[in-house]
């Protein structure tokens, strides 16, 4: 579709009342926010609005000095986006796909191809952790022209296709714009460009069939270019959801922060042992003697203060928000003091343990699902363009991304349900054993080497050498 056939009756003379209808789309989330929620030195509690330091006055009243309180930040938000990410694209996406011909078996290899020259584990995992950051995140895969020839993809071609990641932590605005079905029929990106000192602000829209930039010059927007492209798909790929990660604990931890920081200014002021005395002292101990000896009159008494109750109720909050906060994200305590209680760490225990986690990617893919397939979808489009003979299979071949979440493996857990299945039957070959194993350099010299000594040891055990 053409930018007039996008927008439809809304479409406009005036290029900043048409760039307005496209933004449209979707609202803009509030990065500042987010990031200053990410990084633990803008959290609330450094504030000094929101935590004075302590006023101390003489005995006049007047503030004499300002003594500084405490100010614990705690990172549960990277905590959080880490977690989530590593679960998620922990483990490399497989693509499921039976080929049937030699040209849909080319096709496979080329996206395979494509995506390693992108590096495509670090390309998801980072896009997972923008999502997970700020609400939005978007990449744009796009031709590189190049100046000799190369067959990477199985064919000759002067084209090397790249991506790039837009995200708002990095000053995008992503403006999706769908029709009444919910389809993305255009995507426009909001950026700015330097230019010395200035920022020149720019606004690309991207259809099926063409890619316009506009730039604005004063107070006015001119078109800086309008291309066609035959690609037939809008080559962006686009994720959105509703909070950040760790939106739904962002009060826990702020709460959590204040409470750490009040107590660690109550220790502060009681570290040093404070003796309560009632009644009249006669003599005190002199610095440095042994059983050392207090001499008080008839009847008075003397003893520390403690806080005996406060700090158990403190305990009891700090343990039930930490509770909280990995409850509510879904995400596992796997620090040494959580799983050293644990006796026998067995593959349906670590399966367990990482039952939240799990459930938690079971809805991320919800997201990445479409996401992954739109990029393989696009990957496809871009090889119809580049090689027109492979269109047709193109078009046939079916490629499933699947996303598997990250765990550790308990081969001695599955390896004893396998032989169980079988009926204790050999499970792989002394060949692919050694191989996995990772010993030797050559794995046919090694069971030569055996074979030799095992015929060694049993010619001496059928001739026994003379006594």
């Amino acid at each position: 579709m053409k930018i007039e056939e996008v927008l439809g009756s809304k479409i406009s003379n005036v290029i900043g009342d048409n760039i307005t209808h496209l933004k449209a789309g979707l609202k803009v989330p509030n990065i500042n926010d987010f990031k200053n929620e990410y990084s633990e030195k803008n959290h609330l509690v450094f504030d000094e609005a929101e935590r004075p330091n302590k006023q101390i006055k003489n005995s006049s009243g007047a503030v004499e000095r300002l003594e500084k309180v405490n100010r614990i930040g705690l990172a549960f938000q990277k905590r959080i986006v880490k977690s989530t990410v590593a679960f998620t694209f922990g483990n490399p996406v497989l693509l499921n796909c039976q080929p049937i011909g030699d040209t849909q078996t080319k096709i496979l290899a080329a996206i395979k191809k494509i995506l390693a020259d992108n590096k495509v584990n670090s390309l998801n995992r980072k896009i997972a952790k923008d999502l997970a950051r700020c609400t939005q995140v978007a990449e744009i895969w796009y031709p590189e022209q190049l100046n000799e020839s190369h067959e990477s993809y199985g064919f000759s071609t002067k084209v090397k296709l790249k991506s790039m990641i837009l995200s708002p932590l990095k000053g995008d605005e992503l403006y999706p714009f769908f029709n009444e079905y919910g389809d993305m029929v255009a995507f426009s990106r909001a950026y700015n460009v330097k230019n010395g000192d200035k920022d020149i602000p720019y606004f690309s829209t991207y259809t099926d069939e063409e890619v316009i930039v506009w730039k604005k010059e004063g107070a006015d927007w001119n078109e800086e270019s309008k291309k066609p492209h035959t690609l037939g798909k809008i080559p962006v790929v686009f994720a959105s959801q509703e909070e950040v990660e760790w939106s739904e604990v962002q009060t826990l931890i702020d709460r959590l922060e204040k409470l750490l920081s009040n107590f660690a200014d109550i220790n502060d002021y009681h570290a040093a042992p404070i003796l309560f005395v009632e009644g009249g002292i006669e003599g005190f101990a002199k610095k440095g003697d042994a059983s050392a000896v207090m001499v008080g009159e008839k009847g008075s008494t003397a003893e520390y203060l403690s806080w005996k109750n406060a700090p158990d109720a403190v305990k009891l909050e700090i343990e039930t928000l930490i509770r909280f906060i990995y409850s509510f994200t879904q995400t596992p305590d796997i620090s040494f003091d959580s799983v050293k209680g644990l006796n026998q760490i067995s593959g349906i225990t670590l399966k367990m343990l990482f039952l939240d986690a799990h459930l938690k990617v079971m809805e991320k893919r919800e997201i990445f699902d479409d996401y992954l397939q739109r990029r393989i979808n696009i990957l496809k489009a871009y090889i119809s363009s580049l090689n027109t003979t492979w269109k047709a299979e193109s078009n046939k071949i079916e490629i499933v991304p699947e996303i598997k979440p990250f765990m550790v493996d308990d081969l001695k857990y599955m390896i004893d349900n396998l032989l169980n299945a079988s009926g204790n039957q050999p499970l792989i070959s002394r060949k692919t054993a050694m191989g996995l194993l990772g010993l030797v350099d050559s794995v046919d010299q090694e069971i030569a080497q055996i074979s030799k000594e095992e015929q060694q040891a049993a010619a001496l055990q059928n001739f026994p050498p003379a006594l």
